[in-house]
């Protein structure tokens, strides 16, 4: 499948993952490109090589949330494809746990129920790693257990399984995207960030780096780009519907590895301060992407220091100008 001459829809597009994939997505020459966003952590900044008289991309400021005003916009334009990429942020449900599993809910049935209605053919929808919880499987594939530790993670585990059992039911055309730890050039910065911006923030007004627990937890990062490069690919692959696919780098990494690898990009060396755990933080996580390989020829492009070393280069020169 082509996405020549598509209409495509890409929810949270103006935020860091949906801004790399709305530039990635221009490259596959569609009819046009709606960016459905409200703001929550999305920025119009990001989209700023998007948004020339070139290039037919539009943005629609609503909230999935409310999926009447959504399905009005729907209803008006023939829709191709949907990346649906709207979301809350972990960190968040960490205040307010409540509200951020209610919110992830209520845009899943958004999407989920404008696909049974037919209001779009193709659905690739962003789930998390975050659903598996800590690795009792290593590496952990597909099939690993639902462990989640927060009400993030069990919102969007329960979105997974809400639009696969849509499948079922009403045979929507849904793939399932699970991302390993995203990273790179203008991941949010601000409330709720994570911790390589945090930690290159840090190191640029000369603080130390901030160390939750031992600082021997791992994560399994994951360029920006090759995670939207391969969005693109799962939606092209017929063989992905009704699948949720792993996409990682498919190593392991300690916090504390990765945040010395950031300091010594940056030439700083300092000493760590040292918090308490985070609260929900999974102890180990690494991915099995042996699916992604078989489906849709993925191999992770960018290595890790390469990724680093452009991502701390962006947040220098956002920040310092």
């Amino acid at each position: 499948m082509s996405l020549k001459n598509k209409v495509v829809v890409v929810t949270g597009g103006a935020g860091f993952v949906g801004s790399h994939l709305v530039e990635a997505l221009l490259k596959e020459e569609p009819e046009k490109i709606i960016v459905i966003d409200n703001y929550f952590l999305g920025l119009n900044s990001n989209l700023k090589k998007v948004l020339s008289p070139l290039n037919e991309v539009y943005i629609a400021p609503l909230d999935l949330t409310c999926g009447d005003r959504v399905k009005s916009t729907f209803e008006e334009t023939a829709i191709d494809v949907v990346f649906d990429l709207a979301t809350v942020p972990l960190p968040f449900s960490l205040k307010y746990p409540v509200e951020a599993y209610r919110m992830n809910i209520e845009m899943g049935i958004t999407v989920a129920e404008m696909a049974r209605l037919d209001m779009f053919k193709t659905l690739v929808h962003f789930s998390t790693s975050e659903v598996y919880g800590t690795c009792v499987e290593s590496p952990m594939d597909e099939s690993h257990p639902l462990n989640g530790r927060t009400t993030y993670a069990a919102s969007k585990a329960a979105v997974d399984q809400l639009l696969l059992s849509y499948r079922h039911m009403f045979d929507i055309d849904v793939s399932i995207i699970r991302p390993f730890n995203i990273y790179g050039p203008r991941q949010n910065a601000g409330s709720y960030a994570a911790v390589i911006p945090i930690t290159i923030n840090r190191l640029l007004k000369g603080k130390p780096p901030i160390i939750c627990g031992d600082g021997l937890q791992t994560r399994d990062y994951t360029y920006v780009t090759d995670i939207a490069d391969a969005s693109i690919k799962i939606y092209t692959c017929k063989s992905t519907r009704g699948c949720a696919i792993n996409v990682a780098s498919g190593k392991e990494l300690a916090i504390v590895e990765l945040i010395e690898h950031i300091c010594e990009i940056m030439g700083k060396t300092v000493v760590f301060e040292y918090r308490p755990t985070r609260q929900g933080d999974v102890r180990k996580h690494i991915a099995d992407i042996t699916m992604a390989k078989s489906l849709i020829d993925y191999t992770p492009r960018v290595g890790l220091k390469e990724g680093l070393r452009k991502t701390a280069e962006w947040y220098t020169h956002d920040i310092l100008g």
